[in-house]
């Protein structure tokens, strides 16, 4: 086991033991494929994949036919973004959505500009939110589909949902979020009414990796999307496939065990990260990147000025797991496109990490946090002839 404390639970959490303990009989046991309709082996595998769509259901406040199993968020954005676009391409081809999303999000627009479709990308200010103005301004009666994520997943900032979706459902629009980050964290059952389509990882709630979903409000029939994968006509023909039966359960049982106590737990870290962020916040010059405004519980952003960023993270990364933003996105040389998208100026995006704390995270790990990230700041400093020079 690492000795570093684990501070990003936004990139990955740890897979339960009790969810670990759900999926083990059905890689060895219960191996039957679900679409085995002519043996006990496939009706067992099939129980188990309708009983874990009931439960997520349950959890979730939603039907059990508004449910597309993906591998994870990505493939359930693209499948939303490129099926939408195809589906609705006589109606229109504009899109909008916002430059602080997802690189998930926005490489799949980029892909669909290739492809003959016009993307309007909104400004977000200080504060990471849109402008509902701007939004107002820029939906036309070709637009087919308003993109807009519900939390950040480096800031943590939530949008207005409740005023997006009035707007972009007025205009005859549909409306996506990507609701990743918020599953486990928040109560997702007034955000599931607005949205027309919602997607979900299971390692982001102490589940499995590779295993997702699509949210798909009024699915009924099964033809809100078209067919994404073809091959074998699974999930009404939406995603052909083999169905991944222990991946699927062990997804619906992390989110009954996230949903269990949700309230306490949502109290319980917004207590942990008030006291992470006004412990940093105490070492001097730091800037709070998403103090403002409605956010997750469990995230904190910070910036440190007259410090290398890269070089803080490398220092960290002995002692405590933290992330400058998007695991998906760590290869990149650039600042933060969310930071800059913020209007947050270089050097200081440069100079930010974000520490996101979870089920595991306690008081001391808080406390020992707040002593390892400012001893590093301070020694980070004492190299740079800036600092000296400051006053």
């Amino acid at each position: 086991m690492y000795s570093q404390l684990y501070f990003d639970y936004n990139a990955t959490t740890p897979c339960a033991k009790e969810v670990v303990d759900t999926m083990l009989p059905h890689f060895h046991e219960d191996f039957g494929n679900p679409s085995s309709s002519h043996h006990p082996y496939g009706w067992l595998a099939k129980d188990a994949v309708e009983d874990a769509t009931i439960s997520i259901a349950k959890s979730l406040g939603i039907s059990t036919s508004s449910l597309i199993y993906t591998s994870g968020s990505t493939e359930s954005i693209n499948m939303v973004l490129k099926g939408i676009a195809r589906k609705m391409k006589l109606k229109g081809k504009h899109i909008i959505t916002t430059k602080a999303e997802h690189k998930a999000v926005l490489d799949t627009c980029a892909f669909l500009e290739d492809d003959g479709f016009e993307i309007s990308y909104l400004d977000v200010n200080s504060y990471g939110l849109i402008s509902l103005q701007t939004l107002n301004e820029t939906l036309r009666p070709d637009t087919i589909l308003v993109s807009i994520l519900n939390a950040n997943n480096e800031t943590g900032i939530i949008q207005p949902l409740d005023e997006i979706a009035r707007l972009t459902h007025e205009n005859g629009s549909l409306l996506f979020s990507d609701t990743t980050q918020a599953l486990g964290k928040v109560d997702l059952t007034k955000v599931l009414s607005l949205v027309d389509f919602a997607c979900f990882s299971g390692h982001k709630v102490y589940g499995p990796k590779g295993i997702g979903l699509v949210y798909v409000k009024d699915n009924e029939g099964g033809d809100m999307l078209p067919s994404f994968i073809q091959g074998g006509g699974q999930q009404k023909g939406q995603r052909g496939g083999t169905i991944n039966t222990p991946l699927i359960v062990g997804f619906a049982k992390a989110i009954e065990l996230a949903h269990a106590n949700l309230e306490e737990e949502i109290q319980r870290l917004e207590t942990l990260r008030n006291a992470l962020e006004v412990g940093l916040l105490e070492i001097e010059l730091t800037v709070s990147n998403n103090a403002n405004g409605e956010r997750l519980p469990n995230t904190v952003h910070v910036s440190f000025p007259y410090v290398d960023g890269a070089s803080l993270l490398t220092a960290l990364s002995r002692k405590i797991a933290v992330s400058n933003g998007s695991a998906c996105n760590s290869a990149s040389v650039e600042p933060s496109h969310v930071l800059t998208a913020m209007g947050i100026e270089r050097s200081l995006a440069y100079a930010s990490i974000r520490l996101s704390i979870g089920r595991y995270t306690s008081e001391k790990d808080i406390e020992k946090a707040i002593e390892i990230v400012a001893n590093e700041v301070t020694n980070q400093r004492e190299s740079n002839i800036l600092w000296e020079r400051r006053i």
